[in-house]
């Protein structure tokens, strides 16, 4: 009798496009069943489609805004109903600001980075752990987008970068909070990866200094890897904090 297939089970939100388009494909090619969430139907549908037959058979798609509770939670229920457990939270989803003169930013816009980048890998988190400290076997790993801008702010950032800081501070709560129920919690930090966020990049974007420079991007395939890698781990064994960035980006010196 052929043995059962067992597969880890993963959640990547913000799953449509980018890094968490780029993760989810590389957990399905290393053998995870993937369920993707986002804003956008078509765009998830997209993403599995891209898997193909595995994409089809050990895939699920939820429509799903991370800042709104409701909504989580029905994310959460339609992956336990299907899944029965869940393995690995990459916490991917999120949205930026125009780059404006922090006075002159509208409040909503800043309500609505901080409810997206902060409260969203929040309220994901604690249904993450409801779920992982009742399972069987116990326990999993939560890993957070956290933007080189969680170390670094770029000019006119303050709502990105303030929520960026947040996740740095949520990710270590939550590593310590995990401990004593098997849930290992770690956060990447990417610099420049080539998505549709940034393509600004191309164009050159604002300096400390007060000029506008091209910056070099690297391909979003070597952010998934990271991560594949960081869940890969037993889960005795965590990487807290690891960043990827494009080498030649202005980020480290006096750049």
């Amino acid at each position: 009798m052929k043995q059962k297939e067992v597969r880890k089970i993963a959640l990547v939100t913000g799953a449509g496009s980018g890094v968490g388009r780029h993760t989810a494909l590389a957990l399905f090619k290393e053998g995870y069943a993937v369920a993707v969430a986002g804003r956008r139907p078509e765009k998830l549908e997209e993403t599995l489609h891209l898997a193909g037959d595995v994409g089809s058979e050990h895939g699920l798609a939820v429509v799903t805004d991370v800042s709104d509770p409701g909504s989580v939670r029905v994310l959460f229920d339609r992956l336990r109903d299907r899944f029965g457990r869940l393995d690995l939270l990459f916490n991917n989803a999120g949205i930026s600001a125009p780059a404006v003169p922090l006075e002159e930013l509208p409040f909503e816009r800043w309500k609505a980075v901080i409810d997206a980048n902060l409260t969203g890998v929040f309220l994901c988190t604690q249904q993450a752990f409801k779920l992982m400290k009742e399972q069987s076997p116990r326990g999993g790993r939560i890993i957070n987008n956290g933007s080189i801008s969680s170390q670094t702010p770029r000019p006119h950032s303050a709502p990105y970068t303030a929520s960026k800081h947040g996740v740095s501070g949520l990710t270590k709560s939550t590593a310590l909070d995990g401990r004593a129920f098997d849930i290992a919690c770690g956060q990447i930090d990417i610099g420049n990866a080539a998505t549709p966020l940034t393509e600004r990049m191309a164009r050159g974007v604002p300096q400390a200094n007060g000029t506008v420079a091209v910056e070099p991007t690297i391909d979003p395939d070597h952010v998934a890897r990271a991560v594949v890698y960081m869940a890969g781990l037993p889960l005795d064994a965590n990487v807290l904090h690891l960043t990827v960035m494009a080498t030649k980006m202005p980020l480290v010196g006096r750049g």
